[in-house]
């Protein structure tokens, strides 16, 4: 039985919902899977890393938050952020951090590790977020502290933010104005509306040509709505260039949240983009984000795989969190996050790299700028019950194709089965189509009995499938050894 299908841009929450339901309504009941347990073709090699200098330009970026509150040592893993092949890189400003004594700044530490970014072709984007306990009413310096409110505090604020923006504006030219206001009660949206115009105005008279992120939402529509119905009445709507999101559901593949921004950002611009700033599993027991569920350092590395590629899919831009474990230790919270690619010692030193760490360097050296997103690809696939999630891309100078190809109807399981499901793509490119495990980076050429072509329509036969990507894609935009 053929059941036929397209790789769509999400568009509404119930078509989310239903896209990583179990998908009754499309089973075929005759259908027995096959399964196997490892790739049945030939091995030619793994995905050669590049590095971020060598790499052009991409829109991935990686998470170096918390080093504002020294809750992780940037010196224990800087040596694997340029090796890793992202581009941009995620920090957190530091006021608290910068200015310990009332009108004295010191910058050291950020220029270390700004200098440090860029010197491995990593560009860093600087979240002004936090407040500073030196003034009255100056706010917390950690998250689900409040905002600076009193004036003596507020004039400090903008000093701050201010010789911040002077001191890197040669260096970085995406900012983004406070971390998830919406998880503190005491912060009301009227509050923060205040406090994002009069910094978003400061930065945009320094560095005209910056862009600006706004609320880093950690989930709350009506913040949301609340802040975009402000920012209209005053007519400061163009201060915004993206809202930032944030994101960890069980199955990666659920898209519920950016649904609702996306319906909501529609109402009020056109211009102003979506952003996933912060998203990511851990490998373990942690805290935080995920808890509640085991986790290892497989489900850890699927999940990501997973959440990556479905972002990518749908033309949004994707900060991993994050780069390293790092360790809680404030009054709200204690103990490791162990959503870092890298693993770190009781002392915040160097452990090792996770697998889920070779993961991500996979995707970011396939999926630079030289791929183009379709919106639409037609494909109809047998063999299996379960309706696979599928992304395609072409190469811009070749127009080759690219497809990532998982199955998404549940969360991350423990298990690697693979199960042969027989794929037909309408409108495809292939010259010499490879199976590409994002995973691990092994590349397996495809026998020519388990491909053909006729015209732009391309089958492929007995292709191995499980609940993490894989992709086909042509040997030529893979770079191997």
């Amino acid at each position: 039985m053929i059941i036929l299908a397209s790789a769509v841009f999400i568009t509404s929450h119930a078509q989310d919902i239903g896209h990583d339901s179990d998908d009754t309504a499309n089973q075929a009941p005759e259908i027995k899977e096959k399964s196997i347990s490892s790739v049945p073709f030939k091995k030619i090699g793994k995905v050669v890393p590049r590095t971020s200098k060598e790499i052009e330009s991409s829109s991935w970026s990686i998470g170096c938050e918390t080093l504002d509150r020294d809750l992780a040592n940037y010196d224990s893993y800087k040596n694997y952020l340029g090796k890793l092949g992202v581009k941009n890189a995620r920090l957190q400003g530091g006021w608290a951090k910068t200015e310990r004594k009332a009108g004295v700044y010191d910058f050291k530490w950020q220029d270390d590790i700004v200098n440090d970014m860029i010197s491995q072709g990593v560009r860093p984007w600087i979240e002004l977020s936090y407040g500073n306990p030196i003034y009255k009413d100056g706010g917390g310096a950690t998250l689900g502290d409040g905002m600076p409110r009193s004036e003596e505090a507020l004039k400090a604020w903008d000093r701050w933010a201010k010789a911040l923006v002077q001191r890197y504006k040669d260096r970085v030219s995406t900012w983004a104005v406070w971390n998830e206001p919406e998880v503190t009660k005491e912060v009301s949206v009227l509050e923060y509306v205040n406090l994002y115009i009069r910094t978003a105005t400061m930065i945009k008279s320094e560095q005209p040509d910056s862009r600006i992120y706004a609320l880093s939402l950690a989930g709350k529509i009506d913040y949301a709505d609340g802040f975009l119905k402000a920012l209209k009445e005053q007519d400061k709507l163009d201060l915004v260039d993206a809202i930032s999101f944030h994101g960890y559901p069980y199955n990666p593949d659920h898209m519920g949240l950016y649904v609702q921004l996306k319906s909501l950002v529609e109402k009020y611009s056109s211009r102003i983009a979506l952003v996933q700033g912060e998203t990511g599993a851990p490998s373990g027991k942690t805290t935080g984000a995920l808890r509640d569920r085991e986790w290892t350092e497989l489900t850890q590395a699927k999940w990501d795989l997973r959440r990556m590629m479905v972002h990518y899919g749908n033309g949004i831009p994707v900060n991993l969190f994050s780069c390293c474990e790092f360790i809680y230790d404030d009054a709200r919270r204690r103990g490791l996050n162990a959503k870092g690619l890298i693993a770190i010692k009781e002392d915040k030193s160097f452990d090792h790299l996770k697998p889920a760490y070779f993961a991500a360097q996979n995707v970011y050296s396939i999926f630079d700028d030289t791929l183009v997103l379709e919106k639409k690809m037609e494909f109809s696939f047998s063999g299996t019950k379960r309706t696979p999630t599928v992304y395609s891309w072409r190469k811009r100078n070749s127009q080759m194709s690219v497809a990532a190809i998982w199955f998404g109807g549940a969360p991350c399981g423990e298990s690697n089965e693979l199960v042969p499901v027989d794929l037909v793509f309408k409108d495809a490119k292939f010259e010499n189509p490879v199976y590409v495990d994002l995973r691990t980076g092994e590349v397996y050429e495809f026998p020519p009995s388990n491909w053909s072509q006729d015209g732009n329509t391309v089958k492929f036969l007995a292709m191995p499938l499980y609940d993490s990507p894989v992709l086909i894609a042509d040997k030529s935009a893979i770079q191997l050894p």
